[in-house]
């Protein structure tokens, strides 16, 4: 005689099984198409800097002191007033969504190869907010004016000499993520002007796509 009792149990625990089974492969796609839709977002407002074009128009970039430099398309511009010492890029963002400009650091010398950058600690903060709109130009500005700052005559000595220089920039997207490090070459051209070229880019908030 069959025990309907445990048949009964077994189908019931069959079913459930079943629909478990359909429930959590329902939640893997839902999530994968989720994460999907978040990177799409998170792409359509990504920024990405690099030098402008050399064809471009020039920026007049002023400084708090009114202190004003002109840089040139694809070109950098280093200024010495009163001692101290004004820099700018020419930059345009390649990629869609807004650039906010944070920080930046500089090495009084070319880095090339796999050398990375060092900590936020030893970056400087902008004192104005420099926003730079996806597909549009812009610029980065610093200055150094204190004179017993570590950096300054090391600097100032490789502006003298016309060594190149390079400087990192950290910045992020309009809703303050998608951290990204992008490290620029000041190079030496002509008698006095500066070339600008693009070195290395790291997602700090996310994989690095190398």
């Amino acid at each position: 005689m069959a025990d309907w009792t445990t048949i009964s149990a077994l189908a019931t625990a069959g079913g459930t099984l079943v629909l478990a089974a359909a429930t959590f492969a329902s939640v893997r796609s839902a999530n994968r198409a989720a994460r999907a839709t978040e990177r799409a977002l998170l792409a359509g407002i990504r920024p990405l800097l690099v030098p402008t074009r050399l064809d471009d128009p020039p920026e007049k970039v002023g400084f708090q002191d009114d202190v004003y430099v002109h840089v040139e398309g694809g070109r950098a511009a280093i200024r010495r007033v009163d001692g101290n010492i004004y820099m700018a890029i020419s930059l345009r963002n390649a990629g869609n969504g807004i650039a906010v400009l944070d920080r930046w650091d500089i090495y009084p010398e070319r880095l090339t190869g796999t050398s990375t950058y060092r900590s936020f600690d030893s970056f400087r903060r902008l004192t104005r907010d420099i926003y730079i709109p996806g597909g549009d130009r812009g610029f980065w500005q610093g200055a150094f004016r204190d004179q017993d700052d570590p950096r300054f005559a090391e600097v100032a000595d490789a502006i003298e000499r016309r060594s190149p220089l390079t400087i990192d920039l950290l910045y992020s997207d309009s809703e303050g993520g998608q951290h990204a490090v992008s490290r620029f070459g000041v190079l030496p051209f002509g008698d006095d002007g500066w070339l600008a070229a693009i070195g290395r880019h790291w997602n700090i908030d996310r994989d690095d796509p190398r």
